[in-house]
């Protein structure tokens, strides 16, 4: 299902988009050495009921994973990139830790990653990692624009990540969203110009450039549903939550600091 939404569920999409970028800026603060895992899932899940909103993870049961997934946002660490389920792990100077989390609020969800280092280890490779990311997925955001296909956007963000030299996986990637977390369209993380869905006002896309240092392989974890290198290498994630207008893409899960 393709959804485009209405002036009103786009302002309530905008809201949702800015509780996303707040709770995780609030978490990465306090994500130091000596944090344990289990602990940023029990603050997620406060922050998310003093909202007023519902978590779209802790009940979440896809295909692909060993569901419910039953906790409220994906920690990933090192070596772990997608759907890294919280377990009781502490930490560490120098851990690369990414958090993902999508919440449902008045009806409508947003989705949102960041990858980062913990505590005050200077990793420069870790970091050109997060950077690439980073820079893909703001390449991603300038090719989404109306009338431009899905496939733009991909190349887009598969151009960055290649140039960089990274291995691309395109098994997992960014998604449309709204009432729903998880919606049609797919949007890979490479592909070719011209192609795919054509984008209209209204539509939103969650887009989340990641890669793993030195593979495009992934493996499962036993819990089920954690997703890591296949090699043992390091990997990053980004993610924002991106309404098309008339004007081009407005991101919605943009930290308050650097919200207009």
């Amino acid at each position: 299902m393709v959804e485009i939404l209405s002036p009103t569920e786009l302002e309530r999409a905008r809201r949702a988009g800015a509780l996303v970028a707040d709770i995780l800026q609030a978490l990465k603060a306090r994500s130091v050495p000596g944090t344990n895992l289990l602990d940023i899932d029990r603050q997620a899940r406060t922050m998310i009921a003093e909202a007023g909103a519902v978590s779209c993870y802790v009940d979440y049961a896809p295909a692909f994973g060993r569901g419910p997934f039953g906790h409220y946002i994906c920690t990933a660490v090192n070596d772990a990139v997608l759907h890294g389920l919280p377990h009781d792990y502490t930490l560490a100077d120098g851990d690369l830790l990414t958090l993902d989390l999508a919440v449902t609020k008045d009806g409508i969800a947003a989705d949102s990653a960041i990858s980062f280092i913990v505590g005050g280890s200077d990793r420069p490779e870790s970091a050109a990692m997060i950077r690439a990311t980073e820079r893909a997925l703001d390449a991603g955001i300038a090719a989404a624009v109306p009338g431009a296909r899905i496939g733009d956007i991909s190349y887009a963000i598969g151009s960055v990540l290649s140039a960089e030299g990274y291995p691309i996986n395109t098994q997992f990637g960014g998604h449309g969203i709204g009432s729903t977390m998880h919606q049609d369209p797919h949007v890979p993380n490479s592909g070719r110009p011209g192609r795919g869905y054509r984008l209209r006002p209204g539509l939103l896309l969650a887009l989340e450039p990641w890669i793993m240092e030195d593979t495009a392989e992934l493996v499962t974890d036993a819990d089920g549903w954690t997703l890591r290198s296949a090699t043992g290498a390091r990997t990053a994630h980004s993610e924002h939550t991106i309404a098309i207008t008339e004007d081009g893409a407005e991101i919605l899960t943009l930290p308050k600091a650097l919200r207009r």
